[in-house]
């Protein structure tokens, strides 16, 4: 049988949409990359922003016509907009089969085949044939960390996932969030702040290791704050002891982390970047707005000063630190003067990258209900000034890339017969292979940069590092 899933957003659904694979191999479900040779459809959803969440109603809509060709196909939404909307999902689109919340991913299987033999569980013991496909809601929230010891199984033995290279994997560190920002549904689609136990996460890292994987990224919801909610071994062990000990298994290449709060960003964290060669010189670490009035209305819980001081100590404790971050633009009651705080924020950081949004209702939260409502063209013109100047930044950040040599970790074959791979920075190089073998993804090359544009570098190879 074949599965096809769709992810939405961030790489915390990257690494969900990968588990959701791995979990349904044994059943004998193989990837496909087109839903029309689908006998299981999976949309993992984000509902973070309400474009997001149109994307994936737009999506539904059109998978109706296909179910209607192919009526014995299985149609499930995971993610964040299955644990905001329930069964309205499919109040709206009867053609769905399955919505499964964020914390319940690890039920699919057998979800799954209790669809696909028209099995009915109305009260526990009870159960009904009905013949054909029968609706399930499974969008319960527990306390207790979801991901099960016996899920490090199956690592390494899946096939590659289609989205993720085989010599990178993410491994999620904790789940949920407490933080409350006044904007942001995470808190209520996957549920509170709960650290994952070291030791799974130690074995996870080392049985990737074993079947060859160089780059590890460390998911949460804010990474930050990692043990603070739950004891999580015999003594605490707070992010930055954790970084270290992943750090010490024997293997990895290369390490990095997302997200972070700058409320919870400790002076231990940032010294690691000083102390941890194979910790990539790139942090993400979203501020959202350069106006003290619109963090507090956020409830973002730190100041443009603190930021800023956390931006000096990232730099002197890594000089060649690039750093990436995320804005909100037109939050209700932004003035003219906060955006204008939000852009002197941009020229006294300059940001290498950032993800720049409109401000949108989302349902549930408190800002949803908030007065002085940003009006949509002046959201948009804002973006539109906030990008612009960010690309002029970006391209000359790159610019100072040029004639310099970088280590480039290969991901794979790009676009016009080129190469691309990443360096420590998170810049993607593009470049020719050698023309004695194409590089395998995962080894590492040394390039000298020779063109630099605004979203990436392009270069030729001095030397092959393997």
């Amino acid at each position: 049988m074949n599965l096809y899933i769709k992810t939405f957003g961030c790489q915390m659904n990257e690494r969900d949409s990968e588990i959701i694979e791995q979990l349904l191999l044994p059943a004998g479900y193989i990837p496909v990359a087109d839903p029309e040779q689908a006998d299981l459809v999976i949309l993992n959803t984000c509902s973070i922003r309400a474009k997001a969440e149109q994307k994936v109603y737009s999506l539904l809509g059109q998978l109706r016509s296909l179910k209607k060709t192919h009526p014995s196909m299985i149609i499930g939404v995971a993610g964040c907009v299955a644990q905001q909307e329930g069964p309205r999902i499919q109040v709206k689109m009867p053609h769905v089969d399955l919505v499964i919340g964020t914390q319940q991913i690890y039920r699919i299987p057998d979800l799954v085949a209790d669809i696909r033999s028209g099995l009915r569980i109305s009260t526990p013991g009870a159960s009904a044939r009905t013949g054909k496909n029968v609706p399930r809601t499974e969008v319960s929230l527990s306390d207790t960390f979801a991901i099960p010891p016996f899920q490090n199984l199956l690592y390494g033995q899946a096939p590659p996932s289609p989205a993720v290279p085989e010599f990178k994997k993410f491994v999620t560190i904790m789940q949920g969030c407490n933080n409350y920002c006044s904007y942001c549904v995470v808190p209520y689609t996957r549920g509170r702040e709960i650290s994952r136990p070291v030791q799974d996460i130690l074995e996870e890292v080392r049985l990737l290791v074993r079947h060859g994987v160089r780059e590890i990224t460390l998911l949460g919801q804010n990474v930050n704050s990692y043990g603070r909610t739950n004891q999580v071994a015999d003594q605490p062990v707070n992010f930055a002891a954790l970084l270290r000990r992943v750090a010490d298994i024997d293997g990895i290449r290369r390490l990095r982390f997302t997200t972070s709060n700058p409320k919870d960003l400790s002076g231990e964290l940032m010294q690691c970047f000083a102390d941890l060669d194979i910790l990539c010189s790139h942090f993400h670490l979203p501020v959202q707005s350069g106006s003290n009035a619109i963090l507090a209305r956020m409830n973002r819980k730190y100041t443009v000063e603190q930021y800023m001081e956390q931006i000096h100590t990232l730099r002197s404790c890594r000089p060649d630190i690039a750093l990436s971050t995320d804005i909100i633009v037109g939050f209700p009651g932004e003035t003219d003067e906060d955006f204008a705080a939000t852009m002197q924020l941009l020229e006294e950081v300059r940001f290498h990258s950032s993800f720049s949004f409109k401000y949108s209702d989302r349902p549930g939260t408190r800002s949803a209900d908030f007065a002085n409502k940003v009006d949509e063209e002046v959201k948009t013109e804002r973006l539109k000034q906030f990008q612009a100047r960010q690309d002029e930044i970006s391209l000359e950040r790159n610019r100072a890339c040029l004639n310099q040599t970088m280590e480039v970790m290969v991901e794979g074959p790009g676009r016009n017969g080129l190469f691309s791979g990443r360096t420590p920075t998170n810049h993607i190089v593009h470049f020719k292979a050698p023309r004695d073998r194409a590089p395998v993804p995962g080894s590492e090359l040394l390039i000298r940069i020779t063109r630099a544009g605004h979203h990436s570098l392009t270069g030729t190879v001095v030397e092959n590092r393997g």
